[in-house]
């Protein structure tokens, strides 16, 4: 075999949990480590680790990758009720996710992997649709509470003279709950600005929607923000591409996404990001077959595959029972840095190897060599379902004949 590809500067390496850390060694063993001489800063977020380290090791890793620019990330568990006992926790953590993308800042754009053989849960969509998400605040940097009984609850903002501004939430007469929100002009405007570029970058419309009817003050907020942007910013060199910005609710956007062809930018806050990334990706085939990159105004990047840690499939795992796990997208977010870092470091090689692994993975499907959710969905005639492991060697021959 030929030298191994030489890296200069390491990618920051953030392992993760369950199902997809097994998939994440598996990856590298079979499909990286036999052809990249690999420099990495290795962070372990797997859910034990983040609690031994009080959670440090999340906000490490982050600052790790302001340091170095990019950063492939594994699945991570995102804590409830459930996970306290199993896992002996100390508290509750935060999404991993949340805390990294706070510390980052910008814009996480999701697009879906289109094979030959699956076709959309929506006929029409002949081209991807790409959910940019706003990846700081709102729910994911919430405060929340517990109340109990009866009482006043209020917003209070006070400044640093010291005077207060009040507004009531509620007035509770029994139990109830409540949540706080935030967000900073400087985040969303870096998030209109990443969106109306890339947009720019890809010579797609960008729609950007919110609920600005009933958040009038909250949402109506990031409607301004990026209406100005885009007037005082972009608006000429849109017209010049021939493409467009329009702004419209979330509920009307949600109805025009499904009528669509697709191939344009949808922007979303964060949490509706979330949701809407997922439901994107599933009529698109499958969760596994998305990728995803977090993007900062300063840029760097941050990859990672846009689905959970596949629990259920960890607890076979853990039985012996063999899984046929889809790991597309945790290879798409290694290729994805690794690109990243050759074009940043001008390592053509990486580039190349990159865009190989990539092209390796689409055509084992395209010969019909597939995970067992896209055997259920596929419509290719002659195809074969083979496990989490196998699905990587198969891979790895037609990177080999590359």
């Amino acid at each position: 075999m030929a030298d191994k590809i030489k890296m200069t500067t390491p990618l920051v390496e953030m392992d993760g949990d369950e199902m997809t850390r097994i998939l994440w060694k598996w990856i590298k063993d079979i499909l990286i480590l036999p052809y990249v001489d690999l420099k990495t800063e290795y962070y372990d977020l797997g859910l034990i680790h983040r609690n031994e380290t009080d959670d440090k090791v999340t906000i490490d890793s982050a600052e790790a990758t302001k340091k170095y620019g990019v950063a492939v990330k594994c699945a991570t568990i995102t804590p409830n009720a459930a996970r306290m006992p199993e896992y002996n926790l100390k508290e509750m953590w935060k999404s991993p996710n949340g805390t990294i993308r706070a510390i980052l800042d910008g814009t996480v754009f999701r697009t879906p992997i289109l094979v030959k053989g699956i076709t959309p849960y929506i006929p029409t969509w002949t081209k991807p649709i790409t959910i940019a998400r706003h990846a700081y605040g709102d729910v994911y940097k919430n405060s929340e509470m517990q109340v109990k009984g009866s009482g006043k609850a209020e917003l209070v903002v006070t400044d640093k003279d010291g005077n207060e501004t009040r507004q009531l939430i509620h007035n509770f007469n029994s139990d109830g709950i409540i949540q706080g929100l935030h967000n900073i002009d400087n985040s969303i405007e870096g998030f209109a600005r990443a969106c109306l570029s890339y947009g720019l970058d890809v010579k797609q419309d960008v729609w950007f929607a919110t609920k600005d009817t009933i958040s009038k003050k909250y949402d109506h907020r990031f409607k301004d923000i990026f209406q100005e942007i885009y007037d005082n910013e972009y608006k000429a060199k849109y017209e010049a591409a021939g493409i467009t910005y329009f702004y419209t609710l979330i509920d009307d956007a949600v109805a025009r996404v499904i009528r669509s062809n697709g191939g344009y930018i949808w922007a979303c806050k964060n949490y509706d990001g979330d949701v809407m990334s997922d439901m994107v990706s599933t009529a698109y085939g499958s969760l596994a077959m998305m990728t995803s990159v977090l993007v900062s105004p300063d840029g760097i990047y941050e990859y990672e595959a846009a689905h959970g840690t596949v629990q259920r499939h960890y607890y076979k795992h853990l039985k012996g029972e063999v899984t046929s796990t889809n790991s597309v997208a945790t290879i798409f977010a290694w290729s994805g840095a690794l690109r990243k870092r050759g074009e940043l470091d001008n390592i053509p090689e990486l580039l190349s190897f990159a865009d190989r692994l990539e092209k390796a993975t689409i055509q084992t499907i395209e010969d019909g060599v597939m995970t067992g959710d896209l055997y259920m969905i596929s419509i290719l005639e002659n195809k074969q379902k083979v496990d989490s492991e196998e699905f990587l060697h198969e891979i790895n021959k037609r990177l080999e004949k590359m």
